[in-house]
């Protein structure tokens, strides 16, 4: 099999291209930057150029090029999550690719309100948060491809990924742990949904190989929610210090606010702000029900041995003491 990736130098899109290789499946793919070793050509998903020729040839393509941040502006996560996937999916059309899966979040659910063990059948809900809002949109483009019959897709949310290499739930809360800019809200009782990033890489694949995944939606997470506090007191554990801080979500919020302004004076994006915040304040999970039922989706990575294979990792890039 030839697969293609967007955002092929990503942390997704790395761990996957590694197992379809350990496989023996030829990986190419498109990002920023070229590397050749790899097969990936340089290219930006938004804009026309010689990235889309690459995609000829090839038997299914994966989209994980995204803008993933609370940071990010409305026009700059359009241009990438919903123009950049709608460029993506018509290379595959015109490339006649048999199959596309795209990367959305379980953020399309919403970071508020949406009911414990929520599936894959709840209504997606827009929040005002740019992220949030342009991963729905992408999932809307994908869709109406495949209700047009142009080409056989499957949606992948992906719960929180983390692991080796994850920056947004293993390096940067690290690195703010360190720098003391770390608080969670409500009391540290919000509820986080990880998944360990092998555990993801074998579900997205089960998604993109069964004939029962076509025109679906799969929530992939490791099956089971804990509290914001239980996930990243690991890493306050690894770092050898106290924690984590926790504070009412109101008094979190506002902290978030102030301390977001003042970095952004710097002149430094941060995902230090009121978003983030009430993203750790969740209080529901997501069923995998289906993607058990219909792909056979077994998580084999607990949070233990999750972080443990973390811990080694983050020792290895000189990011513990």
């Amino acid at each position: 099999m030839r697969v293609f990736l967007t955002g092929a130098g990503g942390f997704i899109a790395r761990a996957v291209a590694a197992r379809l290789r350990d496989e023996g499946h030829q990986v190419g793919g498109v990002d920023l930057r070229a590397d050749e070793a790899a097969g990936v050509v340089a290219g930006d998903i938004t804009s026309d150029g010689a990235w889309l020729d690459a995609v000829t040839g090839a038997d299914l393509v994966i989209h994980t090029a995204a803008v993933v941040s609370n940071a990010v502006g409305l026009d700059g996560q359009w241009r990438v999550n919903v123009g950049g996937t709608r460029k993506a999916l018509d290379a595959a059309v015109r490339a006649g690719v048999p199959r596309f899966v795209h990367l959305s979040s379980i953020r399309a659910f919403s970071d508020l309100g949406f009911p414990d063990g929520v599936t894959e059948d709840h209504p997606v809900r827009l929040d005002g948060n740019p992220y949030v809002d342009t991963k729905i949109a992408s999932e809307q483009v994908v869709l109406q491809a495949h209700a047009e019959g142009r080409i056989a897709v499957t949606i992948v949310r992906p719960g929180d990924v983390y692991g080796p290499g994850s920056r947004p739930w293993t390096i940067l809360p690290v690195q703010l742990i360190k720098k003391f800019q770390f608080l969670l809200p409500a009391m540290g009782a919000g509820v986080f949904s990880p998944v360990y990033v092998d555990d993801l890489t074998g579900g997205l694949l089960l998604a993109a190989r069964r004939s029962q995944g076509a025109g679906q939606i799969f929530t992939l997470t490791g099956g089971a929610g804990v509290s914001c506090k239980e996930f990243f007191g690991h890493y306050y554990r690894m770092l050898g210090r106290r924690g984590p801080w926790v504070a009412p979500t109101p008094v979190a919020v506002t902290v978030a606010r102030v301390a977001g302004r003042a970095i952004s004076l710097t002149g430094s994006a941060t995902e230090v702000n009121a978003v983030s915040m009430r993203y750790f304040a969740r209080t529901g999970t997501y069923s995998i029900e289906k993607a058990g039922r219909l792909l056979g989706y077994r998580p084999e990575v607990d949070l233990a041995e999750g972080m443990a294979r973390t811990e080694r990792w983050l020792r290895t890039q000189g990011l513990l003491p």
